[in-house]
């Protein structure tokens, strides 16, 4: 068997020397395997994620019968050597064992190819999956009060640490149960850094609908930069509806450059004026002055189990009422948006942008023609918003392995 390194012990964050200059831990202290995965472990039943260079199956251990979830992941993509970024999620799940709110790492197996992540199974699925449900399905508030608890817990742990996600949305906060609603699990640390005093990170990493205006700005990345994207899931999860989605990508980015968010009564009909009000304190422009997970722990909202019923979700956001949030937005937000000029929206990398079907055409005949060896953290699939229409809309998002 092969062992990558045993730089740490188990109850130690990373040593900062072992990092890059961009944030990525360079070591990891999980003894990596070379033995054949399916001599400890059998892939059963369907796939539980599949992604352009990635894949995720349920497997069984032989020798306990414990149900895991096997991560695939290729070593490279298009020829360039992603091993080292698969290493960095490797130290940031390894970094965050202490906690329970993180999904937890069994394993870790390479092939000429792949590295498989042997990981606990959240049998729940994604909370994106009730965040578009029908009524009778959909969170209460309280079950979101409850699941916020848990995700700010988990997250104020990460940030103790100095490391921040960068990628927190719906699709990446697994369930271990969704009936009786289970506890959280985060998931998919592929684009996670470790910050310090001493090097300052910008780079253009995320999905673009949960993105803080800093990182469209290419702003140092701090721990606000998770709590902005805390804020845009809270308002998914009550409101079912994408807070700053627009027509295109652009639009989408002005929206958040701009902070144009829609706070009306029709949007948060049936929710009370403390979830309004705790989703205001995230959705700040400046992240110096946006409430950190610790300050968040302790608002009101989160004390407070008064909202048995489900709320109605409404259509997903138009631009039209991307545009009348003015009058309704809380004055935290507009005291942060209003005396800035709108922020340039830039064009982000291949991996962020929302293509149109003919470049999704593109994708799929790149995927074809490419080879076993590729890999990505960031993936292109369909993305479903509840609306009260018949048909259900569609809008390209992102999701991440």
């Amino acid at each position: 068997m092969k062992t990558v390194s045993n730089q740490f012990s188990a109850t130690s964050m990373p040593d900062p020397a072992k990092m890059s200059k961009n944030g990525m831990l360079t070591q990891i202290r999980t003894r990596i395997r070379v033995d054949p995965f399916t001599a400890a472990y059998e892939l059963v039943g369907r796939e539980l994620g599949r992604g352009k260079f990635a894949v995720v199956k349920k497997c069984i251990e032989k020798a306990t019968g414990k149900q895991c979830a096997a991560k695939f992941l290729r070593k490279r993509r298009k020829g360039e050597d992603c091993r080292m970024d698969i290493l960095n999620e490797i130290a940031m799940l390894e970094s965050a064992t202490a906690n329970p709110y993180v999904v937890a790492l069994h394993e870790v197996y390479e092939t000429h190819a792949e590295i498989i992540l042997v990981l606990e199974c959240a049998a729940g699925g994604e909370i994106f999956d009730q965040c578009v449900a029908d009524n009778d399905e959909a969170f209460t508030e309280n079950d979101v009060i409850r699941l916020a608890k848990q995700i700010l817990a988990g997250v104020a742990f990460l940030h103790r640490n100095n490391v921040v996600h960068l990628d927190l949305k719906p699709q990446n906060i697994l369930l271990t149960s969704a009936r009786p609603l289970g506890d959280i699990r985060i998931v998919d640390f592929g684009l996670s850094r470790r910050m310090d005093n001493i090097t300052e990170v910008r780079e253009i990493l995320g999905t673009p609908e949960y993105v803080a205006p800093e990182i469209l700005n290419y702003e140092p990345i701090s721990t606000a930069t998770d709590m902005w994207s805390i804020g845009v899931l809270t308002y998914v999860m009550l409101t079912g509806e994408s807070p700053f989605l627009g027509d295109d990508k652009q639009e989408t980015f002005l929206n958040i450059s701009q902070v144009n968010v829609d706070y009306s009564q029709d949007t948060f009909e049936g929710i009370s004026s403390l979830a309004v009000d705790f989703i205001g304190a995230l959705l700040v422009k400046n992240p110096r002055k946006r409430a950190t997970a610790e300050e968040c722990l302790n608002h009101p909202w989160l004390n407070s189990l008064a909202h048995p019923h489900p709320h109605p979700h409404l259509h997903a956001r138009s631009a039209s009422s991307s545009s009348s949030a003015a009058a309704d937005e809380p004055e935290a937000s507009q005291s942060e948006s209003e005396p800035e000029s709108p922020a340039p929206c830039p064009e982000l990398d291949p991996p962020l942008e929302l293509s149109s079907s003919e470049e999704e055409e593109e994708e799929e005949e790149e995927e074809e023609e490419a080879s076993g060896d590729d890999f990505t953290h960031r993936v292109l699939i369909k993305t479903r918003y509840a609306s009260t229409d018949p048909d259900m809309s569609f809008v390209e998002g992102f999701k991440g392995f």
